[in-house]
């Protein structure tokens, strides 16, 4: 797969996801207000890409702090964090990533500015290796779960374009594939932003594994006929309860999976489990620009001029219609959360 994120030349390079499935462009990043601006537009996105990009915003920004001593050194580092944090409000893995740069950076207070610079890349570099290694363990676990010659349906994009590489939800997928088994997936477009439409579809498509597209509201009909066998999605926070914040769309595709007998599992590493988060109704939505609602991808108005528009970019799926949350430690209830990863 074509890299999401990565330090490269001493600076952070994105791959713009904005821009495919038409072209494929990259932004080099050499100022961490870039990464902060390329998060809040989409052109990074995937809760753990968010976050991998994040860490690696702070470890870019630090390089540029010129002061003599640590106190002042980790203060502007801390604000730079604290700008990051501030692009996207849900996705946990964001807020994660920045904590782990600041606790790396309490942790070398006594130790010389230039080394701490460095130990700040090598931390962000850390996040990304673990990452991938994470979304393969996720895939192995959760191939499991899919038997030759099932359809899988998926939503929005949690593939290696939302990750560091591999991906979650379809990191599942790719592990089935590479097993072997003869799958084929069903991507829906996911409104407003056509996530599925223009990066899952194009990111199965480059690997080769069998992908049909359908609109948001062709799931149902399709569980009907018996042609979807499971859905596997990705998450962008799971509360202590087990409920899964989740790109919008993600509560009605449960719904229908309940409704058809049919197994709805979340594909998401550790660190997009927030224990501190007792149930989803604490989960922050994010309301993005009605612009998204009103046009497809920029093109000319689909609605009057004027009229009221909702955009969460965000739904929750209470853990009642989550059959299993599949991890890097294996696959879990919902409820069994807590006791897995409280340590």
């Amino acid at each position: 797969m074509v890299p999401t994120v990565e330090w490269k030349d001493g600076a952070v390079r994105l791959l713009d996801q904005s821009r495919l499935p038409g072209s494929v462009e990259f932004l080099e990043c050499r100022d961490y207000r870039v990464i902060a601006e390329a998060i809040k537009g989409l052109k990074v996105r995937g809760a753990p890409a968010i976050g991998v990009a994040a860490a690696m915003g702070v470890a870019l920004g630090a390089q540029s702090v010129s002061v003599a001593g640590y106190d002042e050194f980790a203060k502007a580092v801390s604000a730079i964090g604290d700008h990051l944090a501030a692009t996207r409000p849900t996705a946990v893995n964001l807020f994660w990533a920045i904590e782990r740069m600041k606790r790396k950076l309490a942790e070398l207070r006594n130790r010389p500015l230039t080394e701490i610079k460095r130990a700040l890349i090598e931390e962000a570099q850390r996040i990304f290796d673990e990452d991938v290694a994470l979304c393969k363990a996720m895939g192995r676990h959760g191939a499991a779960l899919i038997e030759d010659g099932q359809t899988i349906l998926t939503h929005c994009n949690a593939g290696a374009l939302a990750t560091a590489g591999y991906g979650t939800a379809l990191g599942v997928i790719r592990a089935a594939w590479e097993q072997g088994k003869k799958i084929r997936v069903i991507a829906d477009e996911t409104r407003p932003v056509l996530q599925g439409a223009r990066l899952t579809a194009w990111e199965l498509m480059q690997d080769k594994i069998p992908v049909t597209l359908i609109t948001d509201n062709m799931a149902g009909a399709l569980m009907r006929q018996g042609r979807i066998h499971l859905c596997v999605v990705g998450a962008d926070r799971i509360a202590a309860n087990g409920d899964v914040a989740n790109k919008i769309g993600t509560y009605s595709v449960a719904v229908l999976a309940k409704a058809h007998g049919i197994p709805f599992y979340v594909a998401a590493p550790y660190s997009t489990i927030d224990l501190a988060t007792k149930s989803g109704d604490q989960i922050p939505i994010e309301q993005r620009d009605p612009q998204e609602v009103l046009s497809f991808h920029g093109s000319p108005l689909i609605a009057p001029a004027g009229v009221e528009v909702l955009n969460p970019a965000f739904d929750v799926t209470p853990a009642e219609y989550v059959t299993a949350i599949i991890t890097e430690r294996g696959v879990f209830k919902p409820g069994e959360l807590a006791v897995q990863f409280g340590a």
